[in-house]
C-alpha cells in the first residue's frame, strides 16, 4: 500500500459525502481541536454550535483548519485537510439566505445538531443554548488516499459494483485505482 494525493475535484467530491470532522482554531500560540458536524456546499462547510471556547476563539481569529476522513478499512481510506476562514451567520436580514441555506443543508444529515447543541456543563454551570450558525470558506483543500503498490495484488481490495454504490469512498477509490493502473499497463 502507498499513499497518494487526491486532486481538488476528487477532494470536493469526497467532502460532499462526509459530515464529521475535526476543526482546529487558535488563540495566541495555543491550538484547540474539537469534533463538529458539517455540510458541504459550493466552497463552504456549514455548521452549527453554541457559544463556547470554539466560537469565541474563531470570532477572535477566523483562520481555521479542518480535518476529515473516510475509513473503509485499514488499507482503504482517504483523508482531507482544509484551510479556511470562519464566517458567522447571525440572524440578520442581510444573512437570512445564507443562514437558511445552512439550516437546509444541515437538516439533511442525521443528528446534525450534535455535538453543537448538546447540554454542556462548564465549571458546574450549564452553558446557554444560544444557536450559532457559521460556515467555513474553503481557501485550500488537500487530500490523500491509499493505493496499492505497483504489482501488489488488488483483487481483495477492489469492491464489487454493488458495494460501490453503498459507500461513496469505494467509488472514488475505484476511479483513482483504475486511472493509476491504466497508466501502468
Amino acid at each position: 500500500m502507498r499513499i497518494q494525493e487526491v486532486n481538488r475535484e476528487k477532494s470536493l467530491e469526497l467532502l460532499a459525502n462526509l459530515r464529521l470532522g475535526r476543526i482546529a482554531c487558535a488563540q495566541a500560540a495555543q491550538p484547540y481541536v474539537v469534533p463538529f458536524y458539517f455540510a458541504y456546499d459550493d466552497g463552504y462547510l456549514y455548521s452549527f454550535s453554541t457559544v463556547g471556547q470554539k466560537i469565541r476563539w474563531m470570532r477572535a481569529n477566523p483562520l481555521v483548519c479542518v480535518q476529515t476522513d473516510e475509513i473503509v478499512s485499514l488499507e482503504e481510506w482517504a483523508s482531507l485537510v482544509i484551510f479556511g476562514r470562519y464566517q458567522e451567520l447571525p440572524d440578520t436580514p442581510e444573512l437570512k439566505m445564507e443562514r437558511d441555506l445552512a439550516f437546509s443543508l444541515l437538516q439533511r444529515k442525521e443528528i446534525w445538531w450534535e455535538p453543537g447543541y448538546s447540554k454542556t456543563i462548564v465549571q458546574g454551570a450549564e452553558r446557554p443554548m444560544v444557536p450559532v450558525y457559521f460556515r467555513i470558506q474553503i481557501v485550500q483543500i488537500t487530500g490523500h488516499h491509499t493505493a496499492p503498490e505497483p504489482g501488489e495484488a488488488v483483487a481483495h481490495k477492489t469492491a464489487p459494483i454493488e458495494q460501490t454504490a453503498k459507500h461513496p469512498l469505494r467509488g472514488i477509490l475505484a476511479d483513482l485505482r483504475a486511472k493509476l493502473f491504466s497508466k501502468q499497463a
